[in-house]
């Protein structure tokens, strides 16, 4: 099996069995983000634990519509950034933009903290993919700013 082969399995076991989905509780911060240019959707929630350098991304979840890519991206950033501390949640976030943007090359991504985000390197060929497999991991990122200021000002 080819790689670019391989690569497009993963996607679709995460979209046909997408892990995080379903919004629960307790949870700091909801935000819901589409993709004006497709009509994806997402809506999700974030909860931290912790404080100053420990804190920690609890819990993540999402319910949302769209195209393959942007739903196993979503599954695919649940797996990266939950239960790992929001440090390394939001340097995953950040590789994992380097990879749609087509600026890191294959020898310079970390595989171990993509994982299976990996198999979307071929979407930064087709920039109309992009922002469908961007949409989670920039609400993400927007909640876990939220959460952390809402932290930061109780």
């Amino acid at each position: 099996m080819q790689l670019e082969q391989m690569y497009q399995q993963v996607i679709m076991d995460h979209y046909k069995h997408p892990h995080g989905k379903g919004l629960r509780d307790p949870f700091d911060v909801e935000v819901h983000h589409v993709n004006p240019t497709c009509g994806d959707e997402i809506t999700l929630r974030v909860k931290l634990g912790g404080s100053g350098e420990a804190v920690a991304v609890e819990d993540v979840s999402f319910e949302g519509q769209g195209c393959s890519i942007s739903q196993a991206s979503a599954s695919v950033m649940f797996d990266q950034v939950e239960g790992t501390s929001l440090t390394e949640a939001l340097r995953a976030n950040e590789e994992f933009s380097a990879l749609m943007q087509s600026a890191v090359q294959d020898q310079e991504l970390d595989e171990e903290l993509l994982g299976d985000a990996i198999a979307f390197s071929g979407v930064a060929q087709y920039p109309a993919r992009i922002k469908c497999a961007l949409l989670a991991w920039m609400a993400f990122k927007d909640a876990a700013s939220q959460a952390l200021a809402k932290e930061q000002t109780s």
